[in-house]
């Protein structure tokens, strides 16, 4: 902070340009004394001059152009900013100063035209050359302008940066007894070079210079502005620059242009949602967007950002993420989420909304849950809850998070399910994990527990010997017997017999084992349950499972994890609600000339009436009945004989009439919260947008009108409200809108431990013959590099996390310290430790 006094000639709003030019190529300058009446412009066309060599200027000012000479490169003092050196007639320096036109004023464009050519170039005798920004008169500074705030400067000038394809920066400021007088705005390539650094070729162990895209090169184009009773006046306005500017072609590739906007960042973070990384994210918008000069940003740029989101929400993972559910447990009616904390960190946790408990209390017949992993970062088990709705797909009625598949994780878990939803299942699946097997009956007092058929059939390959079974049809008489949905279990433990006696296997372990719990998984047992057919087997949970898994990724934290299942969830409601629409707008067409048959479809869903609609058709042409009788209670029992395609008996089955179920309710809802009425406008304006474009794509009239005026009302906005380079919305503020929680929350809550379950997997890649032959080559040593902050060579840390491994290392030296000056038992007494810990 320079603190020089002010003085009444800094004070003036009159325009002033500086004798000394701030650029030492300029020292050997003294001679130039020519008039600024005998400048000359030349147009030059983009090819690369003999003479001059210029990439793709469009004017070129002559040498001629100064007219005094340039002494030092300090930078302008506040005696200096308003001495009045002859350069305020100065083409370029004294643009739009209200002592006259500039020069750029004088092509034939209007004054509310766009420029018609990227920049001046001009060089000096010495040969620097130097580059002035073409931009249209509207936007560029005026010298004497006052503005109520400063951040209507910084709009302003921001706004002229914009169009003149270059980025700028807040610089010094001057204060006069802790008072701010004076204020800069400077390009941002203004700063000091760093310093070239010496190295010896010869020594191979000394650090090479790395590369690096460093861009400053002490440019003096600025503003400065006074503060004098809270009005911001413009006292000077430079425009010359040290360096090349853009060219119109690579205007996307800037540091003003590459600055990621809130809707590309929000395009990348709901793509994330989607299981679709950066890059792919970046392609797609450059699809969507007609090219990559479209697209604010680069791909490292949509990657850094991906990152950055993770580190924001850092440490407050978990924390976020209960504030999350409490805030739709405030919002959303009848809401319900629990958790469990162990040593201050988050154990486990379930949620279930209200459309999931009204799916639970139409279709919660038949529950099945398991569990999958690869979610989240921490390793924690997802486990969602899955039934079948009136339309034969999934439906989610809760979900939850444990740490570790304990017999305690899963009795919290299943007690939180049956709180939320208040009423048991009738029939309860899952596989055979131990943790299951005794957690539901625990729990599930009132329902029966099931098994998966399919876990146990696929283990019968490797249970049976395989000359058995290669020689026999052992495998498909099992298979019959077991997945057969008619018989009785007097009528199983018959045929099982039997079938082990034909093929030798009465002593055999694992069919003996499976035997003794057959009435955990073999359908003959569950035949009196109402839709005890619905479920046998666990595959619903794994196409749920594998559905969550296509949004989430197990890099996601577990705030990016709930945004992921959410989508998910939002998917599988839309579904139901396309089923829905189809069964209400489709058209009777019945097979039969039989009543039953369009009654049938007047109740049922599509999906449900076409298997009934197969059965009406056996019915009418394979089935017969034989007898009827009446049960105890008055029921009626009807005894009906199946045929199959050859007229041959195939079952008898005796069944009761019972009223069929309605078609159901619609049950889709939002699960997300409502959004706020900015995102309400921000999604209508594209849509209007939208549909004006189509409207009108071949009207070319009518596209052009549409581009005037919504550029006349970026300007109007872009006036009132600074760009964000310099200040206006910081990154953490965009980061907190999508996340949807701020960001100094206290954390009460801390991320759970990384666990490891036995779905986790290794992660390690298996290697091949001809890699394990091969030798593995020496590692390179790790190269060192410059850390700014505690100024040594180091390989082991950089500038930004310098504090924390320093901790690190004090603590392990002050550990060991302490381990060495602290006195260890007598050798009697490690004897005798040694001897009782070995008879424990």
């Amino acid at each position: 902070m320079e603190t020089n006094p002010p003085t009444l000639e800094l004070m003036s709003p009159i325009h002033s340009f500086p004798n000394k030019f701030l650029s030492s190529d300029f020292h050997n300058d003294e001679e130039l004394n020519v008039q600024a009446s005998g400048y000359t412009y030349m147009e030059v066309d983009g090819s690369r001059s003999s003479v001059v060599p210029l990439r793709s200027p469009d004017y070129l000012i002559s040498n001629n152009f100064m007219n005094s000479g340039f002494h030092t490169d300090e930078v302008m003092d506040n005696d200096q900013a308003s001495q009045d050196s002859g350069y305020a007639n100065m083409p370029g320096a004294g643009s739009g100063s209200p002592q006259g036109p500039s020069v750029f004023a004088e092509s034939s464009r209007t004054p509310l035209d766009g420029p018609a050519h990227p920049h001046f170039v001009f060089d000096t005798p010495q040969g620097t050359r130097y580059w002035i920004p073409n931009v249209a008169d509207k936007f560029k500074p005026v010298c004497g302008k006052s503005y109520p705030t400063f951040d209507a400067v910084v709009s302003m000038y921001e706004l002229y940066a914009f169009e003149a394809s270059i980025s700028v920066k807040k610089g010094q400021t001057k204060v006069w007894n802790g008072i701010p007088t004076h204020k800069y705005l400077r390009c941002s390539k203004y700063g000091k070079p760093q310093s070239k650094r010496t190295f010896d070729t010869l020594d191979e162990s000394f650090v090479r210079p790395r590369r690096t895209n460093f861009t400053w090169c002490v440019c003096k184009a600025s503003i400065l502005v006074s503060i004098f009773n809270d009005t911001y006046t413009v006292l000077s306005f430079n425009d010359i620059h040290n360096h090349e500017l853009l060219e119109n072609y690579n205007r996307d590739l800037s540091k003003i242009s590459r600055k990621l906007s809130f809707s590309t960042k929000q395009f990348i973070h709901n793509m994330s949602l989607n299981r679709i990384g950066p890059m792919r994210a970046y392609r797609c918008l450059v699809a969507l967007k007609g090219g990559h000069h479209n697209v604010n940003g680069t791909p490292v740029d949509f990657k850094n950002f991906s990152h950055q989101l993770r580190i924001f929400i850092g440490e407050r993972d978990a924390q976020v993420f209960l504030e999350r559910l409490r805030e739709r447990f405030d919002n959303l009616p009848n809401f319900y989420f629990d958790y469990t904390v162990s040593n201050g960190k988050l154990s486990s946790v379930f949620w279930a909304d209200e459309i999931s408990k009204l799916n639970y209390k139409a279709f919660g017949d038949v529950l099945a849950f398991d569990a999958t992993y690869s979610t989240n970062m921490y390793k924690m088990v997802f486990v969602p809850f899955t039934g079948v709705d009136h339309h034969f797909q999934c439906v989610t009625f809760g979900a939850g998070l444990i740490s570790t598949e304990s017999i305690e994780s899963y009795v919290w878990l299943l007690k939180a399910f049956l709180k939320a939803h208040g009423t048991q299942p009738t029939l309860v699946l899952s596989d055979q994990d131990p943790s299951m097997l005794q957690a539901v009956p625990m729990v599930f007092t009132k329902s029966r527990h099931r098994l998966c058929m399919w876990h146990i059939m696929k283990k019968l390959p490797s249970k049976i010997s395989a000359d058995l079974l290669d020689d026999t049809n052992v495998r498909s008489c099992i298979h019959r017997l077991v997945w057969n949905v008619y018989i009785k279990p007097e009528t199983f433990e018959s045929r099982w017999n039997d079938l082990l006696e034909t093929f030798g296997l009465q002593d055999h372990t694992w069919l003996n084992d499976m035997y003794n719990i057959k009435h955990l998984w073999v359908p003959a047992y569950f035949r009196e349950l109402p839709m005890c057919c619905l479920m046998k087997t666990t595959s619903r949970c794994e196409s749920s499972n594998a559905a969550f898994k296509v949004n989430s990724t197990s890099v996601n934290t577990l705030v990016q994890f709930m945004m992921c299942f959410e989508n998910r969830v939002d998917s599988q409601r839309y579904r139901e609600r396309v089923s829905e629409y189809k069964t209400s707008s489709t058209v009777f067409k019945g097979n039969t000339d039989l009543a039953v048959e369009q009654h049938a479809f007047a109740i049922y869903t599509n999906a449900v009436f076409a298997q009934v609609q197969k059965e009406i058709i056996k019915g009418k042409f394979l089935c017969y009945i034989t007898n009827q009788t009446e049960s105890s209670n008055t029921t009626l029992l009807i005894d009906v004989t199946h045929l199959d395609k050859r007229n041959n008996i195939t079952n008898v089955y005796q069944v009761a009439p019972r009223c069929p179920p309605k078609r159901g309710f619609l049950t889709f809802q939002p699960i997300r919260s409502q959004p706020t009425r900015t995102f309400r406008y921000a999604d209508e304006i594209l849509d209007l947008v939208t549909e004006c474009v189509d409207v009108a794509r071949t009207d070319e009239d009518s596209l052009s009108k549409l581009v005037a005026q919504l550029r006349d009302f970026k300007i109007n906005v872009l006036s009132k409200q600074p760009l964000g380079t310099i200040q206006n919305e910081t990154t953490e503020c965009e980061m907190e809108e999508i996340v949807g929680q701020p960001i100094n929350i206290p954390v009460e809550v801390a991320n759970p431990d990384v666990v490891r379950n036995k779905g986790c997997g290794t992660h390690t890649r298996i290697s091949g013959p001809g890699e394990k032959a091969k030798a593995k080559p020496a590692k390179r040593p790790k190269q060192l590099r410059l850390c700014k902050r505690c100024g040594l060579y180091v390989d082991d840390h950089d500038s930004r996390n310098c504090v924390k491994v320093a901790a690190m290392k004090a603590a392990k030296a002050a550990a060991e310290q302490q381990r060495q000056t602290t006195p260890g038992p007598p050798p009697l007494i490690k004897i005798f430790i040694f001897r009782f810990t070995t008879t424990m």
